[in-house]
């Protein structure tokens, strides 16, 4: 690990994940915040990135992040975006950093990442289903496409001795858990019930868990059943039936990975 470099980790930025939740900020939406091997990235800044980094107590500085992550372009995963681009490059000045994003984010009638910052930064990539990217010390791959509107991608990342992977939005599919095998999953669980939309619930983010069996499990991104279910006992439900790990994030917690670690 580089010298002062942050210990592998992940900060929670908010936990808040579709419409109403967002919209009544009833849990923060700034997205993730991931420490690996001395690279800073951030996944997915809703609204209200920008400050709840800057409002940390974790001193999370948006000039040393390395890359942005956009899993898809709906505003919950994206409303910040552009605030962050400015803040990693002052405005311009100092550029710097990747930004991640699908296509449909970048082009088509209705792109959330303004084109007068993408010269700020150092790189923009498009995603692609299968695609094999590096930031800074981390490779990560987009396994699949997901089943969900417009173009979706989760993350999977590698560090050497461990794994960290992001079930971002979708409908459930079984191949989902060879997809995103790894020491760490965090999964998008939306719902507590079944449903007609096209993100996982509970019970579906269970079977995942009990397929991928990695170290630890962590749910985030809840909207309004999830939070009425009080997600840390739905968490806590499938850790006694499953034999794993599982907890639910909130706003603001940090996560350090190196207890998950593969030491073999």
């Amino acid at each position: 690990m580089a010298q002062n470099a942050r210990p592998d980790g992940i900060v929670f930025l908010g936990t808040g994940g579709a419409r109403i939740v967002v919209a009544r900020q009833l849990r923060s939406s700034g997205g993730i915040w991931l420490s690996l091997a001395g690279t800073e990235l951030l996944l997915d800044p809703g609204p209200g990135s920008l400050v709840k980094m800057t409002g940390s107590r974790f001193h999370l500085d948006p000039s040393r992040l390395s890359g942005v992550l956009l899993s898809h372009r709906h505003l919950d995963h994206s409303g910040d975006v552009n605030n962050i681009i400015e803040a990693i490059t002052f405005g311009g000045t100092r550029p710097h950093g990747m930004l991640f994003a699908p296509d449909d984010a970048l082009e088509g009638e209705d792109p959330v990442v303004f084109r007068y910052l993408r010269g700020f930064l150092d790189k923009v990539v498009r995603l692609e289903e299968g695609g094999e990217y590096r930031v800074g010390n981390v490779v990560f791959t987009c396994p699949v496409r997901h089943r969900h509107r417009g173009e979706v991608y989760g993350f999977r990342f590698a560090v050497p001795g461990l794994s960290v992977s992001y079930v971002a939005d979708t409908a459930f599919f079984a191949e989902l858990a060879d997809f995103y095998r790894a020491d760490v999953a965090i999964i998008n669980v939306v719902r507590h019930q079944a449903s007609e939309l096209d993100h996982l619930h509970s019970f579906e983010a269970e079977e995942l868990i009990g397929r991928m069996r990695p170290r630890l499990a962590v749910l985030t991104h809840f909207g309004m059943t999830m939070l009425k279910a009080k997600p840390w006992l739905v968490a806590r439900e499938i850790s006694n039936r499953t034999g794993i790990k599982v907890i639910a994030a909130s706003d603001g917690r940090r996560i350090l990975l190196e207890e998950y670690r593969d030491a073999s």
